[in-house]
């Protein structure tokens, strides 16, 4: 009876050991608003706004201690509408991230599965979009960068470093998963970060090939709801920025460079109606600068000005686009998960699309204006768990 008793407490005693060196973590973040839209296809428009700061998702994410500083780690995100329920894209729960891999604590990490590229893992952190501060209304005209992560690649096996005295580096590859098209709808990025101090500073790259809505569409990314914003049978996004911080205080720059060769599709309906063009090429130029002040530990205030530069060729089109994006943003925090904000952001659009086309201001997220101006003013909330 003893012996019977000593077996089943050391059972007992090994069964609390293994589930200490496993975990799963429930996660999330909430985000509701009131918007006004100054100019919405040429009408004003009051509307209840859906992650209008920061995006709406709900995870898992797990690890096991393998010993010798391997651990066995999962994801599991889901994006989605906080107004209605529905899914950030149609017919897929887990739309951000779902992958699985091998973390090493000397070496670094590898995955596989849906994940996200480097621009958003090493250079998006720099810029007021990816930051968590002006995250998705701040984000470049049509996140031609993929700095406000609109899309994440499918399909894919990514590499992170571990940190290195702050320099840490990693690369991604997306495969297009068709047989006998390698080549049709593949991606691949590549980025590194150094933080040292009060210095931040990161570069990245991101090359999608034949990423368009008509070509293999169960490929590394596609046109779609949720999914990409703008498409084309090639992307080449390259970018860098810098941050630096002093007392309570944050300031940055970053430039990005998009080029799309023959776009095969742009997410944003009304917009494409009168401006660019399926078959027409883009080149985008983003030049941003920021800051961050915390007035008191649960109130701050974040700004950015962005200047974009766009040029349009094909199609009988050779012409020259401009945005300038202006987005100031205060929080208050009500506790360390919950707080309140007021957004305001501001864009003028002038230039020609070509082919007698003009210009008009598109805030990222938000329907376009029928004119050069568009206005977002936004109060709402957010709860992170």
């Amino acid at each position: 009876m003893k012996k019977t008793l000593l077996a089943v407490a050391l059972t007992g005693a090994f069964a609390v050991t293994a589930h200490a060196q496993s975990s799963v973590t429930l996660y999330g973040s909430l985000d509701a608003g009131v918007a006004y839209t100054s100019n919405v296809g040429g009408n004003s428009q009051y509307a209840l706004g859906s992650g209008l700061v920061s995006n709406n998702y709900w995870g898992l994410k797990g690890s096991e201690d393998l010993g010798n500083g391997l651990h066995a780690i999962f994801t599991l995100e889901n994006g989605f509408n906080l107004n209605n329920g529905s899914f950030q894209e149609s017919n897929s729960e887990f739309n951000r991230q779902a992958y699985v891999g091998l973390k090493s604590d000397q070496y670094g990490t590898v995955t596989l599965g849906r994940q996200y590229d480097s621009m958003v893992d090493y250079l998006a952190p720099l810029s007021f979009t990816g930051a968590g501060y002006g995250n998705n209304l701040a984000g470049h005209p049509f996140d031609n960068d993929n700095l406000d992560n609109t899309f994440s690649i499918k399909n894919s096996i990514k590499f992170a470093s571990a940190n290195y005295n702050g320099f840490s580096f990693g690369g991604l590859y997306g495969f297009s998963n068709q047989a006998n098209g390698f080549a049709t709808n593949r991606a691949w990025s590549a980025g590194a970060s150094y933080a040292n101090g009060p210095i931040n500073a990161a570069a990245s790259y991101l090359q999608i090939t034949k990423g368009g809505s008509t070509a293999n569409t169960g490929g590394a990314t596609a046109l779609g709801n949720g999914d990409a914003n703008i498409a084309a049978n090639l992307q080449r996004t390259f970018g860098g920025g810098v941050n630096y911080t002093f007392g309570p205080a944050t300031v940055g720059l970053v430039y990005t460079n998009t080029h799309l060769d023959g776009i095969t599709g742009l997410n944003t309906s009304s917009y494409a109606a009168g401006g660019i063009q399926t078959g027409e090429n883009a080149h985008f130029q983003n030049a941003e600068i920021n800051g961050r002040y915390a007035l008191t530990p649960a109130l701050s205030l974040g700004a950015s000005y962005t200047f974009t530069m766009a040029h349009i060729t094909g199609g009988g089109a050779d012409a020259d686009a401009r945005f300038h994006q202006i987005s100031l943003l205060s929080d208050y925090s009500l506790s360390k998960r919950t707080d309140v904000y007021l957004e305001g952001v501001y864009q003028h659009a002038n230039g020609s699309l070509g082919n007698g086309r003009s210009n008009v201001a598109a805030i990222n997220g938000m329907s376009p204006s029928d004119s050069q101006n568009q206005t977002v003013v936004t109060v709402g909330m957010r709860h992170r768990f």
